[in-house]
């Protein structure tokens, strides 16, 4: 019965019906639930890979999706529909000051990509061919196409690509946890060391927060580089595909640093739903291009539109983004709480808002421990509590990311369960 808590029942589970198969064959999801087609459900701590920030299946989404179906209006390419003007005015209503144009795109991969272009394309603008330099940030991702790859920071993803173009540098991420030294001077200092000149960067990428932590930016190092890429007419991009629309307490990630970039990439989150993206940015930047001169065939599609519009009404209707910072209190106390438990084996808890992270290591060391970081995961999987794989370095961090709709008293039993899953690993 749907009054009954959510962990208290696991319908005619049975583990070894599952060998050889996907461990969760999804048949429905609602608000913080998924469903198999078995009757077994299980608390979401995965927001479906940080989409689902509104809820699962929420009825206002669903209902925006038929009517614009039964309209019928499937498809536009790239002709205006009213949704689509009311979407751009939405977002660009909940950016800075300042961004206030608007490119809908279809993935966030597409988005970073978007940013890359443009970055590039102001960078010569500005300082001819040898300004295309784009820098990004060690073990950050920003997607599998091509350039996203190369911007990211992760070699493994970048094995595919032969033979690897110019103009794409990494620097360490100032985490305070694997990089202890947070400082700016690092920044500057690797580039010096690569043979950049300064005036030669088109752009700066940077995940808000480094989805495979979560890490997160030093204030001041943030502010910073937001005055350095003045400094050098070089364009900040601030990657919020993992991190917008109400995850971290603020609607967009870099707001906790006090700073405003000059292009955002969206996606993930933006729908709660349907594929769909964004980039937001100042007009000089976004004007460059005559219209009709960058398109995407699905290009504010008019159900994911419709989905997005509805979703971004529901966060601002619900103060969801509020409510996420309401309980990043309690998340962190739990976590923190853990790690004080077992110090032999969790590196480190970084919390912000409804996303979360724990380092799982060897004993006694920062060394990376995805063996046992899977066998956490696994056990919360069998008791109701459902994560994506484990992530980062080794698939060391246990990641959790719940719909922002989660009440205090699921988040808290979803805790609970955390915790009996470490004590009956590790005994």
């Amino acid at each position: 019965p749907e009054s009954l808590p959510i962990f208290e029942k696991l319908m005619k589970y049975e583990p070894r019906s599952m060998q050889g198969q996907p461990p969760v064959i999804w048949d429905s999801a609602e608000g913080i639930s998924i469903r198999d087609r078995w009757g077994n459900r299980w608390l979401d701590w995965s927001s479906c890979v940080l989409v689902a920030n509104a809820g699962h299946g929420r009825k206002e989404i669903v209902d925006a999706i038929v009517k614009k179906a039964q309209a019928p209006l499937l498809a536009t390419y790239v002709f205006p529909h009213e949704d689509r003007a009311t979407l751009c005015e939405l977002l660009a209503n909940h950016a800075p000051k300042g961004l206030d144009k608007v490119f809908l795109l279809s993935t966030g991969s597409e988005a970073t990509e978007c940013c890359i272009k443009l970055a590039r394309t102001r960078g010569i603008q500005v300082g001819g061919k040898r300004k295309h330099i784009i820098v990004s940030f060690q073990w950050a991702f920003h997607g599998r196409t091509y350039g996203s790859q190369m911007a990211g920071g992760l070699p493994a993803l970048k094995e595919w690509i032969a033979d690897a173009p110019q103009g794409f540098v990494n620097v360490p991420f100032p985490d305070g946890y694997r990089n202890t030294d947070t400082s700016f001077a690092v920044f500057e200092k690797t580039l010096a060391d690569a043979g950049v000149n300064p005036d030669d960067v088109a752009g700066v990428m940077t995940e808000s927060y480094q989805g495979a932590g979560p890490h997160f930016l030093p204030t001041e190092y943030a502010k910073k580089l937001e005055a350095w890429c003045a400094a050098h007419k070089a364009v900040l991009i601030m990657d919020e595909v993992q991190s917008g629309f109400g995850r971290t307490g603020k609607y967009f990630m870099f707001e906790h640093y006090g700073v405003t970039p000059d292009l955002i990439a969206c996606g993930k989150g933006i729908s709660s739903s349907l594929p769909i993206s964004a980039v937001i940015g100042r007009p000089e930047i976004m004007d460059m291009y005559a219209p009709g001169s960058m398109t995407s065939t699905h290009s504010a599609s008019p159900l994911p539109v419709a989905a997005a519009i509805e979703s971004i009404r529901l966060i601002d209707r619900e103060k969801m983004t509020e409510n996420a910072a309401t309980l990043e209190k309690p998340l962190g106390e739990a976590l923190t709480r853990l790690a004080q438990k077992y110090p032999d084996v969790v590196g480190c808890v970084f919390v912000k808002g409804l996303v979360a992270g724990m380092q799982i290591v060897k004993p006694g060391t920062k060394d990376p421990n995805g063996e046992l970081a899977q066998r956490i995961n696994e056990k919360c999987f069998h008791k109701g509590l459902l994560m994506f794989a484990p992530v980062g370095l080794a698939g060391s961090c246990i990641k959790i990311a719940p719909p922002l709709c989660i009440t205090r008293e699921a988040l808290d039993e979803g805790c609970a369960v955390l915790a009996e899953a470490f004590a009956e690993v590790l005994g």
